[in-house]
């Protein structure tokens, strides 16, 4: 779904795509290959995150995560508003694949609205995060050790050396697939206590934050 939005896309600049694969068992090999995507081993998100990152050519990221889709016009809004806004490093608000209202309420109300009002002041960044490659080379990468919101705890290190905005002009469209495997409000839950652990300034590097990959299809 997102490899296919990607190539649906109207943009002008040259882009590259790729592909840090952790050992996928669909047809995600077979379906990256025939759009020419740049394959690599990846692993868990943070790591597939650098291992990218490490053979991308270009000057400009943008990580997203497998299970997301793009808008029409994504990436032409993105980079026009990017440089615009004279941005360093940059995220989305997030529109659940569902046609339930009452779970687009809930991510406008717990995370869209919040996060467009603490931009200022606190950086989130989750599913996709749009960073300068210098940037990102100076905060090190995704820090490989934490067990949740490295995506998150990434987002604010690289606020602190570069300017930092929510994307207006264009959101993202996330899986609710996760919420269905592992529960609704265990997974709210899990990410609520990982939230306020992160007020600390600490990245969630505990066990208690584990996360599981890879068993949707089980």
């Amino acid at each position: 779904m997102l490899l296919k939005s990607i190539k649906e896309q109207n943009v002008e600049e040259k882009y590259e795509l790729i592909v840090a694969d952790a050992g996928s068992v669909d047809k995600t090999l077979e379906i990256a290959r025939a759009l020419g995507c740049n394959i690599i081993e990846g692993g868990l998100p943070a790591k597939g995150r650098n291992e990218g990152a490490k053979v991308a050519q270009g000057d400009l990221f943008l990580f997203m995560d497998a299970d997301l889709k793009m808008p029409k016009d994504f990436l032409k809004k993105s980079l026009k508003e990017f440089k615009e806004r004279n941005l360093d490093v940059a995220s989305y608000c997030l529109i659940p694949r569902t046609g339930r209202k009452i779970f687009k309420t809930a991510f406008n109300l717990l995370y869209n609205w919040p996060i467009t009002l603490c931009q200022n002041f606190l950086a989130h960044g989750s599913s996709a995060i749009l960073v300068k490659k210098s940037i990102f080379q100076e905060v090190g990468g995704f820090d490989e050790d934490i067990k949740l919101a490295e995506d998150h705890y990434f987002t604010r290190q690289a606020s602190k050396i570069g300017r930092f905005g929510v994307i207006k002009s264009t959101k993202v469209y996330i899986t609710m697939r996760r919420f269905e495997a592992d529960g609704y409000l265990p997974t709210l839950f899990k990410y609520l206590i990982c939230h306020l652990y992160m007020f600390s300034g600490k990245p969630a590097k505990s066990k208690i934050f584990n996360y599981k990959f890879n068993h949707y299809e089980k």
